[in-house]
Parts: structure tokens; sequence; C-alpha cells
């Protein structure tokens, strides 16, 4: 199996995917915990970083408990995302970094980044071969399989992206124009891991450990990427590292263990964030998150929803457990379904 150009604990190394508002550095550092062997952050506009926008470098604040971490950027100029690399390698030093060649919302790929660039591989490697001349730091690339079904074609896209000096590369086998709707094409992951000498990341329409394992059975990856299946339950590394060893897969924590998971989580965001009306406000999804599924789920997400700070979360939780003690809640009681909260998984899965 192909080399990472960075250290990694396992021969399989389990990767949290770089989310717009959602992998910040309270997230990661929890999935680091939950057996995680490397996380990445949000994607970053490399003109935000090159002019030194204070919420942009914010965003790239990071502990020793998330390495190794890589750094990703985007941006569709090779010249500014060559400075963007500069800046991150001098300033932060991170263990790599990561191109964006798949995020597929308007507002990036209007600018020609994320997967904008996959119409014009020559400017994908010429953003490769810039950012590469300015970092001593491996740069590795997440890529999808092409602009628009026309184009489809992620075994050319990912030849020219190793070609021009990436060291690993990863793979959400859909075209931009797809955004999240269809299934991901794992065998095009496959084709991909056949046809290049780097290490591929295999990435899209993991929601639970059996099928981040079965992505690596069926394609033979270097590596897997969990996105929206980290949303609730970052235990998923954990449990995908037991299916990988062979191991019978552990039980999800009892509620009260998610729950306690939840105020942990809460606690490190209270910490990191400088705003924390704002920081509770933004975290109301990660609470409906958290509670997907339970008896009850949906008028429980209703009250975390409402919170204007995290004083209130605890409170809400007790009483839900003190209910489900004396057996208020019946196997039929409402509970949210994927259908629920699939149009806020897809939204905050950007990258």
């Amino acid at each position: 199996m192909p080399t990472f150009p960075y250290s990694v604990a396992h021969e399989v190394p389990l990767f949290l995917a770089p989310m717009a508002g959602v992998s910040e550095s309270p997230f990661r550092r929890l999935c680091r915990r939950f057996g995680a062997d490397v996380v990445v952050t949000e994607f970053l506009s490399a003109e935000g970083i090159r002019r030194e926008n204070e919420a942009t470098l914010s965003k790239l604040r990071f502990g020793p408990d998330e390495r190794p971490i890589g750094v990703q950027i985007f941006g569709g100029e090779p010249g500014p995302m060559g400075e963007a690399a500069a800046l991150v390698t001098d300033v932060f030093q991170p263990e790599f970094i990561d191109i964006n060649f798949g995020c597929p919302v308007k507002k990036v790929v209007r600018r020609n980044g994320g997967s904008g660039c996959l119409k014009d591989l020559n400017l994908v490697q010429e953003v490769i071969r810039a950012v590469r001349s300015s970092t001593h730091l491996p740069v590795t690339c997440k890529i999808r399989s092409g602009w628009n079904e026309e184009m489809r074609d992620p075994v050319t896209i990912g030849l020219r992206c190793q070609d021009a000096g990436v060291g690993a590369i990863a793979l959400h086998p859909r075209t931009r124009t797809q955004m999240y709707t269809g299934a991901a094409r794992w065998e095009e992951i496959a084709k991909l891991v056949d046809a290049l000498d780097i290490p591929v990341i295999g990435n899209g329409d993991i929601k639970t450990a059996h099928d981040a394992f079965r992505m690596y059975r069926e394609t033979k990856c270097a590596g897997v990427m969990i996105a929206r299946g980290s949303f609730g339950q970052p235990w998923i590394f954990d449990q995908t590292r037991a299916l990988l060893a062979g191991k019978e897969l552990p039980p999800p924590p009892p509620v009260a263990v998610r729950f306690e998971t939840a105020l942990q989580h809460a606690r490190m965001v209270q910490e990191y964030e400088i705003d924390p009306t704002g920081a509770a406000l933004e975290f109301r999804k990660h609470l409906g998150w958290y509670v997907k599924g339970l008896p009850g789920s949906a008028d429980l997400r209703k009250k975390l929803h409402q919170v204007n700070g995290f004083g209130e979360v605890e409170g809400i939780f007790d009483d839900y457990l003190a209910r489900d003690k004396r057996g208020d809640f019946a196997p039929s009681s409402s509970r949210d379904t994927d259908a629920d909260l699939d149009a806020e998984l897809l939204e905050a899965e950007h990258a």
C-alpha cells in the first residue's frame, strides 16, 4: 500500500473530513479522542489567509492534541494560493497542506475555487505546483469526480494531481453539479486506487461504521474520510477501528453517556470561542445531531434548538433522562429520521 507523506498511527488511517462550520477545533479534538487518526481544518480562503483576515486566521488555531492535522485552503489563482500556503507553513506549522478542489457551493465555485477548478485541469496543476513551491510541507488535495457528467473522469483528474506533485488524494465520487444528490460511486474510488501510486482516501456516503468498513473493503482505499457520519456520534471512529481490526462492532454509548459527550463538546466550545452567545446558537445543530434517533427526539430537538446559552442544555438533558427513567417514552415516541436531518447534514458538509 502507498505510504502517506506524513506520519499516521494505523495502516488504514481514519480522517475527519474538512467541513465548514463543523470541523472546528473543539470537534476535531473530540474526534481525535474517539479515534480519528488525522483531522483537517475547515476549508479556508487563500485570499482571507494572505490578507490576514481576522476571522479566517482564527479558524487556523489548533492545539497539540489535534496533530496530525492538515490545513485545507481553496482558491482559483496559483499565486495567492502559494502565498497562503507559505503563511500557513511559517505561522501555524501543520503536518500538511490540503487543497480543496471539491467544494461545490456557489460562493466558492463562482470564484473558480473548490470544484470550480475541475473545469480546467491545467489550472489544477498550476495551483498544486504553486502551493508545493511555497512550502516544505507535504501537499495533498481533495477532489470530486468532475465538474459535471460530461467531464466526469476522476482517474484523469487524479493522475494530473499526482503528476503535479500531491502526496495523497481524497475523492468524493460525485460531480459538482450533483452536489449531494444521488449515491456516491465508490467504484470510482477503487479505480483511482488502481490508477495511482499515491495513497487514495475514500469519502462520501459514510453514515455508520459499517459504511466506513465496507468502503475500505470494496475499494481498498488507503484511508477512509468520514464527514456526516461523525455528526453527533464521534465514536464512529472507534467503532470503525474495531471493525478494521476484525472485532465486533462496539455498541453506541447509552443515552446518559451520549449526553455527557455532548456536554463535554459544549464545554470545549465555550473555552475556545470568544462569543459565548453566538457559540451557543451555532452549537444548536450539534445538539440536534447528538439526540437523533432517541425516543421522543423530535420534541427534544425542538427544545435544544431554542437554547440561547450553554447553561440551558444540562437541564434539558436531565429532564429527558428523568422522564426516560420513568418510562415516559414508548418505543413509538416521535423520533427524528434520516430524512428529517439530511438537509442539515448536507448543508454542513461543504467540503
